[in-house]
């Protein structure tokens, strides 16, 4: 059967559209990539669940490079590549220029084949246009999540570049981004928040009424993310080479992901814990020239503070061994000066690893402190210094902590969850979730132990 014919395919189970334009989304994402994080994986985990639901999940997305125009994922789960723009990658700021030409191309292709769609569910704002202009065109419900919001972003970066205001909008694109994420928010079905945070702004900021605008939060693979045993953790970490007192943070190498504000309170941290070492697994398998400017500076800061030999730099971790490095960590740090969410910390603590997160971002609001995790302000080294090292003072914390914030993770955050809602969403039902209300998200302290 050739790719003409399969996509011609008679089925009789509804298709869904996931449209996620930036950023090299595959099957196996290059992780770390430009552009390509946690939105890839959300799309991608979603998509299969939605599918186990009994869906054709189709996820739209640029075809640059020498990609294919198709390629499956899973069972009911395939990519759609259309071209725009040539074959170079372009970044997530500015490939809005060339949506129009993306969605004329997608157009033809889905009369060609006789696509039909229940509804539409695009990510980010890029994709949002995108998905504006195929429910127009097709008269289907548009659902559209932002993962992060232009106002909120910008008033969080701003002042990383003090007295450069030219070069910070020529660099992120906020006005353009900030007034097209408002028409595309006025004209969506409905935008779904990924926080109580994003929910509160999308309502004070972009003025949407409670009709208009729901939350529902990232999800992750329990199947591949859950807590070991003592003895398979003291394996593992004899197999990735661990030793001492291990605090992890992995990501992109970009700056908003503060990782210099990491080391700098990992300064504080090492001058009370003589065996402490932090590993940045950053970046991708390879680094673009911006990428390669930020770990040098990353790499001079630990020299400045004399912590070269205790800041390691991992580099990029494959997808298999991911939970593992999890599991080995005695701490991992989510020090982002802005997040919508973090992904990376709810696999963590799905993974059964005590946790500090940022204070600017969404997550915490959804954890009680000293239980789940602890929050820091990463732009106060001593706060950030002091959060960590009580982690690693403190057996009982530490202990709580690994327990309970796997348990928060396991019922908040399962990916099969995450798609249930959405199908609610798109059939206009009432949401169940146990996270659709932030009273559930602001639990007041219950001691389980």
């Amino acid at each position: 059967m050739d790719e003409s014919d399969d996509l011609q395919a008679d089925t009789q189970l509804p298709r869904i559209a996931m449209i996620s334009t930036h950023g090299y989304v595959s099957a196996e994402p290059p992780l770390g990539a430009a552009d390509t994080g946690g939105q890839v994986v959300y799309v991608l985990e979603l998509s299969k669940k939605l599918a186990r639901l009994g869906y054709e999940v189709d996820i739209w997305t640029r075809q640059f490079e020498d990609q294919p125009t198709l390629e499956y994922v899973s069972d009911h789960v395939r990519i759609i590549r259309m071209p725009c723009g040539g074959r170079r990658f372009i970044p997530k700021e500015y490939l809005c220029n060339f949506i129009p030409e993306w969605a004329a191309n997608a157009k033809r292709f889905v009369h060609l084949h006789g696509l039909e769609y229940q509804f539409i569910n695009s990510h980010y704002w890029d994709a949002g246009i995108a998905g504006h202009i195929l429910s127009e065109e097709y008269n289907v419900p548009h659902i559209h999540t932002p993962h992060s919001l232009g106002i909120w972003k910008m008033r969080q970066m701003e002042s990383d570049y003090p007295g450069d205001a030219h070069n910070f909008e020529k660099q992120y694109n906020f006005t353009e981004r900030i007034q097209r994420e408002r028409e595309l928010y006025a004209g969506a079905n409905m935008v779904l928040a990924t926080t109580p945070l994003q929910l509160d702004l999308l309502k004070d900021e972009y003025d949407l009424t409670d009709e208009s605008c729901r939350m529902i939060p990232p999800g992750y693979d329990d199947n591949r993310f859950f807590p070991v045993g003592e003895g398979s953790r003291n394996a593992i970490r004899s197999r990735l080479g661990f030793s001492g007192k291990v605090i992890l943070a992995l990501g992109r190498l970009a700056r908003n992901k503060g990782y210099d504000l990491l080391i700098e309170g990992f300064s504080v941290l090492a001058e009370r814990e003589p065996d402490a070492v932090l590993h940045l697994a950053v970046g991708g398998s390879s680094l673009n020239a911006s990428e390669a400017s930020v770990l040098k500076e990353l790499q001079c800061l630990a020299a400045k503070l004399d912590l070269s030999d205790r800041v390691q730099f991992g580099g990029f971790i494959p997808d298999d061994l991911l939970a593992d490095y999890y599991r080995a960590a005695d701490l991992f740090v989510l020090s982002s000066r802005y997040e919508p969410f973090g992904m990376t910390a709810i696999e963590a603590m799905a993974s059964g690893t005590p946790t500090v997160v940022t204070i600017h971002g969404g997550l915490y609001r959804a954890l009680t402190f000293g239980r789940h995790a602890l929050f820091a302000d990463p732009l106060d080294r001593e706060d950030l210094g002091i959060s960590m090292l009580k982690v690693l003072q403190f057996p009982k914390l530490r202990d709580r902590m690994a327990r309970m914030g796997a348990h928060k993770a396991r019922s908040l955050f399962t990916w099969t969850g995450i798609a249930q809602q959405l199908i609610a969403v798109a059939e206009n039902r009432q949401m169940t979730s146990p996270v659709s209300a932030e009273l559930d998200w602001d639990e007041p302290w219950v001691d389980a132990d």
